[in-house]
């Protein structure tokens, strides 16, 4: 079962969002501030998030770049083009203009779910023929290992777990520095670079799509 947590200070549109989500067989969990939330994300990791932006204390804008690992569906009030732009560059896989249609929402949700991966039991992450093994930090393409660095790990993990974004370069600065505190602003293109061409070898394929200005994006191989 897929576990949907709705994070909106307004209590009624919460009630409304969790009765619907439970009708359609999803777990839920609730948050009414980015407080809350990050306290509740700490013990627990859900598949999606609904996610309003005017929360009292940490905002939705303050809380979403923390969120980079979950698909993130805001939904907000706010219909200017230029702050959606914004917000689906900072994280967001999708955006939802309220009042909304709750089959379109649906609708929505069910195409996020379906196209994000999930980490298995075996702490595997998988995207076509790419499976990244968590726990052994294996990395096969069709059964082919693939052998990388610690930096070169770390940014195919992340683009992984967000297979449908564009992550920009300052965030990915950002999510690998702990793991990866030799990676700069400057060398980060030379170990996409690598990278991109350590998976060509074993494949054949480009995995890594580059977004002029912005960051870079995983690319699946048409099957």
């Amino acid at each position: 079962m897929y576990t949907i947590m709705i994070i909106d200070d307004d209590e009624s549109i919460g009630n409304m969002l969790e009765e619907l989500l439970q009708k359609e067989h999803y777990s839920t969990l609730r948050a009414y501030s980015g407080t809350e939330a990050r306290l509740c994300l700490s013990a627990h990791r859900p598949d999606l998030i609904l996610l309003d932006l005017m929360l009292p204390g940490l905002s939705g804008e303050e809380l979403l770049p923390e969120l980079l690992e979950i698909p993130v569906i805001v939904l907000s009030a706010k219909a200017d083009i230029e702050g959606k732009v914004k917000l689906l560059l900072n994280g967001a896989c999708d955006y939802v203009t309220k009042p909304f249609d709750t089959r379109e929402l649906l609708a929505r949700i069910a195409v996020w779910l379906r196209t994000s991966p999930r980490t298995s039991a075996s702490a595997a992450l998988q995207c076509g023929d790419l499976l990244l093994d968590t726990a052994s930090h294996q990395v096969l393409i069709s059964g082919q290992p693939v052998k990388l660095t610690r930096t070169e790990y770390a940014i195919l993990k992340l683009l992984m777990q967000n297979p449908t974004q564009v992550i920009a370069k300052s965030v990915m600065l950002d999510r690998i520095s702990a793991d990866t505190p030799d990676c700069t602003e400057n060398s980060l293109k030379v170990h996409i670079s690598h990278l991109r061409k350590k998976l060509q070898d074993v494949s054949g394929a480009d995995y890594i799509a580059s977004v002029w200005g912005i960051g870079f994006q995983l690319k699946l191989p048409a099957s």
